[in-house]
């Protein structure tokens, strides 16, 4: 793979170097969790994205080789629900041929991919993360608002597994009075069971739609020692600078992960971009508004313009919305999680 010019990159305002690109495929999704898209705001009257107006595969593979000439090594692809976008093997494929690029992994529900797995791996994904809230079935309808049931994502899970897809990643959002009782040891015995990383995540108020609080947020801190109490855990070190997950492994054996993006900021370090399912370029997941790079790209930009745009947008990124949450901003318009993934 090719290591990328060096003087081609630039740091942003506090130093830190573009790394991981999330490209959400699409704005849609068959779950209505009410953290992230509750139903009476995404309702069947809801105007999602028209199929014009989604950047193609060829889009984004070309945006792909642009931003990894800028130092991208690793590509999310998320949504919405990814496996809601057809033929996503394709977009793989075409991704795992960027030079320079590392690592392609996946978010999704779980609820399409025992079908897609297989396929998916043998187009190049590396690996993937499944979002899963309970495993209580009757828990996870209601935090889901679906009619898939918990044994389809189970089914999902133990597909990629078996496809060779690792390793599998179980993220799991807690919320106060949601899902913060018998289901956190539940999900992290699911992973120590199975071998899978469980990483517990800190309620957050992404977008201005799922009526956040801060009293629904349980702190990272009462999760570990809620762990900890159960199976001693120690401090892992990250894999990489800019990981976003807190590591513990389990003095047994195993690990578990906290993304305490409320109580723990890690603004500092975060490497990340997103690209929105149109081609809005997101330099933080609480972003109020995007760059629009579909109109560039539509509109006769060549690659060496389009890298210079983006390099400019990165170089004067501030970004550090966690280190700095108020009151006041919390209540500010972001844009929504389905639209750009988590």
């Amino acid at each position: 793979m090719r290591n990328g010019d060096a003087n081609s990159q630039v740091p942003d305002r506090f130093g830190r170097w573009l790394r991981d690109l999330r490209i959400s495929v699409t704005d849609r999704c068959n779950f209505r969790c009410r953290y992230c898209m509750p139903r009476e705001v995404f309702g069947a009257d809801h105007l999602f994205l028209d199929r014009s107006e989604l950047l193609t595969f060829e889009e984004i593979t070309r945006l792909a080789r642009v931003f990894a000439r800028q130092g991208v090594r690793k590509i999310r692809l998320t949504g919405g629900e990814p496996l809601l976008r057809r033929q996503l093997d394709q977009l793989v494929g075409m991704l795992a041929e960027v030079d320079g690029i590392d690592d392609i992994a996946l978010t999704t529900n779980g609820s399409l991919l025992a079908a897609q797995a297989r396929g998916l791996r043998d187009a190049g994904l590396s690996r993937v993360t499944v979002s899963l809230d309970s495993l209580d079935a009757e828990r996870f309808a209601r935090i889901s608002d679906t009619r898939v049931p918990l044994s389809q994502v189970l089914r999902g899970i133990a597909a990629a597994e078996e496809a060779g897809l690792a390793p599998i990643k179980v993220n799991t959002v807690v919320k106060r009075g949601m899902n913060d009782g018998s289901d956190v040891l539940d999900l992290a015995g699911f992973g120590r069971e199975h071998g899978y990383v469980v990483r517990f995540i800190e309620y957050m108020d992404v977008g201005t739609t799922n009526g956040w609080r801060m009293t629904d947020v349980v702190p990272a801190r009462e999760i570990v020692d809620r762990l900890h109490a159960a199976w001693p855990l120690e401090p892992a070190d990250p894999d990489y600078t800019g990981e976003v997950a807190r590591r513990y492994r389990y003095l047994d054996g195993g690990e578990v992960g906290i993304i305490a993006s409320v109580t723990e900021p890690f603004c500092r370090t975060c490497t990340r971009a997103r690209l929105s399912a149109q081609g809005e370029l997101f330099t933080c997941l609480f972003a109020s508004s995007g760059h629009d790079l579909r109109a560039l790209l539509r509109g006769g930009t060549d690659d060496a313009e389009l890298e210079s745009h983006i390099q400019a947008l990165w170089g004067r990124r501030t970004d550090r919305y966690s280190e700095l949450r108020t009151t006041e901003s919390t209540r500010a318009r972001k844009v929504e999680m389905s639209y750009i993934g988590g």
